[in-house]
């Protein structure tokens, strides 16, 4: 059953699950819009946009939703270097790397999204949005800013299993804050068609993904600098040590503080149920769900292999500036930088120019454009200007796959399963984002930079061409 959140009369559930291909051709009317939704089987006639860029600027709750998620997001990113930090500071040894400490943090950050990237999911298909948005930054903002004192408090506590107990507290607190993010996430791409007119929805989702992308790459380049910044300043204040956990926590808070301004209206939630089993049955409701939608199925797929190459691009930049003798290695950032400004371009051409064209069609594109960027590298490795300007063409390719897929998922897939698809997809994400950062620097090393370029474009290319013809192939048996 279903249920309306903040209005007048209950809905009852329609059925989404097509029983046949003559089904998949039935109108299906959403009830939050009214709206006939495109089946998935149905090549998508994208809508037009009424006023591009300048609709979503002029709409204040996705404003609103944009800055809490520009906060957020830098925040979740440079949170793993704080962690780097921290251990460096209070873990570290002489004559001890940290590589071991770190991979741990990793794993705990990590196996949260395993564990509940669905489950968080069911959740938020029955919760209005606005409140775990909020919640969900403000909780994660407290856990990092007493984190410091806490570690303080332990040091001396001894240890558990071979670790510091002020070290199994550091876990702890990266395994809430993972939990706390699978909550999040779902829950910011399910409000975004409830606060963003159908024609607007490609714009928004240029500035929603080109933010979720850039900030692994901006996080990863800005967080060092960011958190030496916040220590001279708390220094400066006579907080000694505690300026980049502040600075972490604040981004958190400040997210949650914008979040309560935002009104979205109306939600249909699904009903919620005491026995446990139906959280297991509403997550195989996903699972099947994707299983009869190949365009979502697909759609997943194509955003999972685009979160892995630029996640194992943020650690691979690090040996390409080795390599380059024109700057350090301290300086990868100027290399991922780049690569933030082809995303923001391609966010731009996305949203002006991507309505006239098929989702996955861009998509395609997009995927062989990766490509032949990602062997391309392998011959610049050496040279700064060129690197540069192929990683700056790799990101604006980037964005003809990340921004059309998620608009599609959005476009395809009922309000009242947004939850759960989308705790699927986070699921699978986060695991591709970390996975790239935990092996990249590792398969680098027994292969070489620029057999690794060369091995990520033809999986990319090939990836990008096969999900295309299943889509494709699917469409034409309708």
């Amino acid at each position: 059953m279903l249920r309306e959140f903040d209005a007048d009369t209950d809905t009852t559930e329609a059925n989404y699950l097509p029983q046949s291909e003559s089904d998949q051709i039935t109108p299906d009317i959403d009830s939050a819009t009214g709206q006939q939704r495109v089946p998935s089987g149905v090549e998508e006639l994208p809508p037009s946009p009424k006023n591009g860029f300048r609709a979503i600027f002029q709409n204040r709750n996705f404003l609103i939703l944009w800055t809490g998620q520009l906060f957020s997001q830098l925040a979740d990113k440079v949170y793993l270097v704080l962690m780097i930090a921290i251990i460096a500071a209070r873990f570290e040894t002489p004559g001890q790397t940290i590589s071991g400490w770190v991979a741990a943090v990793m794993i705990a950050f990590t196996v949260p999204a395993v564990l509940f990237g669905a489950l968080a999911g069911v959740f938020v298909d029955r919760w209005p949005k606005r409140p775990v948005l909020i919640w969900s930054n403000l909780l994660r903002g407290g856990l990092v800013m007493a984190l410091p004192l806490g570690i303080w408090l332990t040091l001396g506590w001894g240890t558990v299993l071979g670790l510091p107990v002020a070290f199994w507290l550091l876990l702890t607190v990266t395994f809430l804050i993972s939990t706390l993010t699978q909550f999040f996430a779902p829950a910011e791409q399910s409000i975004i068609p409830l606060i963003v007119a159908e024609g607007d929805l490609l714009s928004a989702n240029s500035l929603y993904t080109t933010t979720m992308m850039a900030s692994v790459i901006v996080g990863f380049a800005v967080g060092e600098p960011l958190l030496a910044l916040a220590d001279r300043l708390m220094l400066a204040l006579g907080v000694a040590n505690n300026g980049p956990a502040i600075l972490v926590g604040l981004s958190y808070l400040v997210a949650g503080l914008c979040l309560m301004t935002m009104a979205p209206g109306k939600e249909t939630l699904s009903a919620a149920h005491e026995d446990l089993s139906q959280f297991w049955a509403d997550i195989k409701d996903g699972l099947r769900y994707l299983g009869q939608q190949v365009q979502v199925r697909v759609a997943i797929i194509q955003l999972v292999l685009l979160s892995s190459v630029f996640a194992a691009l943020a650690v691979l930049a690090v040996r390409l500036a080795e390599m380059i003798p024109t700057i350090k290695a301290s300086q990868f950032g100027f290399l991922l930088a780049a690569g933030g400004l082809g995303l923001g371009l391609g966010a731009v051409l996305v949203g002006k120019f991507g309505p006239r064209f098929p989702r996955r069609f861009l998509s395609l594109w997009g995927a062989i454009g990766i490509a032949v960027c990602l062997i391309s590298l392998a011959w610049t490795t050496q040279q700064l200007w060129a690197s540069m300007a192929i990683i700056a063409a790799l990101g604006l390719c980037g964005a003809f796959v990340g921004i059309p897929m998620q608009t599609l998922i959005q476009e395809k897939t009922p309000e009242a399963m947004r939850g759960k698809v989308f705790g699927l997809q986070n699921n699978l994400v986060n695991i591709a984002l970390s996975l790239p950062l935990a092996l990249a620097s590792a398969v680098e090393a027994r292969f070489g930079l620029a057999n690794v370029f060369i091995g990520m474009g033809a999986l990319v290319g090939l990836g990008g061409v096969v999900t295309w013809y299943i889509a494709d192939t699917a469409m034409r048996k309708v």
